[in-house]
């Protein structure tokens, strides 16, 4: 038996019984349900409960396999791989009792997670009424995971049901997800299948299983908070309070105020407990078949930059291990421009930024930029439908080989000519542009490692960059703030990321 085939029936045999009742009809796992759509290409395994000893048969298309029910009433088999097919069919799984799925497509499946910008539903987005109404496509579906928080890992978890997308069901959908989809499915010609299951201001803490989130480095520091959180709940919750009434009073007038804001006075079944929303919301999701995950999270790690860096890799190496899929495509979006009220440095969100980047060093990952379609006053930007087709251009170009522009310039080196720096980038095979004005995002440092803001100019497939106050240069920035004023482009009106060439 395939070694992956062997992780999944452990991993099932390893979650908690949903009852010790006996079952006496045929179960299936969340996933499964009509209208469902199946990864081409690849062992489907389908799953339930059923009484000990059940002999079960799944039929699909021109399969029938079989399996019998383990001594809990766990069962799974396993589809061979499938092309993708448009013409809808019924799966049919029968024991003592018989389930028969109605209208399932074969095609394309990807996890959308995260927190509140993945969350944020069509009828969110400015027009929206004339937008759902232009949605009709019955070869996108949509399964939305319903907000479940757990302290162990969840057999299973209630969903909307797969929803084929029209006017009257996509106002419920995730926009990034929605224009993601829609890209893929012109572009491919196939079904795809979004499972949605994200929750608005989640820390990656909650993401991770509890086994990989205590193995990493920042552990120790991640649960001496939660400790202190839980013991102490009454007065955080009152600092928390003061904190935010203090913060709102300075700013009103024009005065900087602390940055070291209280931990949030959330304990268990929030966004923010630990593992707990991977217990709840991704552990019943495995290992129904999928192609990948895009990803929009980060905004409620902002002050704690280092840790990302270190937990962000971690998660997607986890679920990976977890799915025993492989390296599966694993893309995600930067952190826009927005203005952090309580933080007077102007720049926590840039670590983050670059903390988010460390996750590019696993293979299959990948970045969509959106650096310029933000909102500094907002932390929820309307530019939804640019980022959803900026994670589609990424999939197509590196999952599916469609040719097309899917990055725009990225940081290649840098070095020092006189009194200035050129900076040269990689994905600028259309050139470089400046969108109205000369680039005003770029800074240098000398050997005093003091930033200044410089003057940049480009040359042909390049930047140089000067400062009256630095000499002699030894350190250039593009973008390292929270709302820089990023106009650095390539021909294909691809954003240019926020790069440094120090390591201070």
């Amino acid at each position: 038996m395939p070694k992956s085939r062997v992780h999944f029936i452990a991993l099932l045999l390893a979650l908690p019984l949903a009852s010790a009742t006996a079952m006496a009809d045929i179960t299936l796992a969340p996933l499964f349900r009509d209208h469902a759509v199946l990864q081409r290409n690849q062992a489907v395994p389908v799953w339930g409960r059923a009484d000990p000893g059940d002999k079960i048969t799944v039929s699909f298309r021109d399969q029938t396999v079989g399996t019998t029910a383990e001594a809990d009433g766990r069962w799974i088999v396993y589809l061979s791989p499938m092309s993708a097919a448009i013409e809808p069919a019924e799966l049919t799984v029968t024991g003592k009792t018989t389930i028969t799925l109605s209208d399932v497509l074969v095609g394309e499946v990807w996890l959308a997670s995260g927190q509140s910008n993945m969350n944020r539903p069509l009828s969110s987005v400015p027009d929206a009424e004339k937008v759902i109404a232009g949605t009709n496509n019955p070869f996108v579906r949509f399964n939305t995971v319903a907000l479940t928080a757990a302290t162990s890992p969840a057999e299973t978890v209630e969903t909307s049901g797969w929803l084929p997308v029209t006017p009257e069901t996509a106002g419920t959908a995730s926009v990034v997800a929605w224009y993601f989809a829609a890209e893929l499915q012109r572009k491919l010609g196939v079904p795809v299948g979004i499972i949605h299951s994200s929750w608005g201001g989640s820390k990656i803490e909650a993401w991770i299983d509890d086994r990989t989130l205590r193995s990493t480095k920042a552990w120790p520091a991640i649960d001496e908070r939660w400790q202190y959180l839980i013991a102490n709940y009454p007065r955080i919750e009152a600092e928390y309070a003061a904190w935010e009434t203090t913060m709102k009073d300075l700013l009103a007038k024009g005065q900087p105020g602390p940055t070291t804001m209280p931990l949030l006075p959330r304990g268990h079944g929030s966004p923010h407990a630990l593992s707990e929303l991977f217990n709840g919301m991704i552990a019943p999701l495995q290992p129904y078949a999928l192609r990948g995950v895009i990803w929009y999270q980060g905004e409620s790690n902002w002050e704690r930059a280092g840790e990302y860096a270190e937990l962000f890799p971690a998660m997607i190496s986890a679920w990976r291990a977890q799915w025993g899929l492989g390296d599966f495509p694993f893309y995600f979006v930067q952190l826009p421009n927005y203005g952090q009220t309580y933080d007077p440095t102007n720049r926590t969100w840039a670590w983050l930024r670059e903390a988010q980047t460390t996750a590019l060093k696993l293979p299959n990952t990948g970045m969509a930029v959106t650096i310029d379609c933000g909102d500094p006053k907002d932390i929820h930007p309307q530019n939804k439908p640019v980022v959803g087709r900026r994670l589609a251009a990424v999939a197509l170009a590196q999952t599916y080989g469609v040719p097309g522009d899917w990055s725009g310039p990225r940081f290649a080196g840098a070095t020092r000519e006189g009194s200035a720096m050129r900076v040269r980038f990689t994905h600028v095979d259309t050139g470089l542009i400046a969108a109205g004005k000369p680039p005003p995002a770029f800074e240098l440092a000398g050997a005093d490692r003091t930033f200044y803001p410089a003057t940049a100019s480009i040359d042909r497939d390049t930047v140089i960059v000067k400062s009256p106050d630095v000499p002699e240069p030894v350190a250039v920035r593009y973008a390292w703030s929270n709302t820089p004023d990023a106009n650095l482009f390539n021909g294909a009106g691809l954003p240019a990321a926020p790069f440094r060439s120090d390591d201070w």
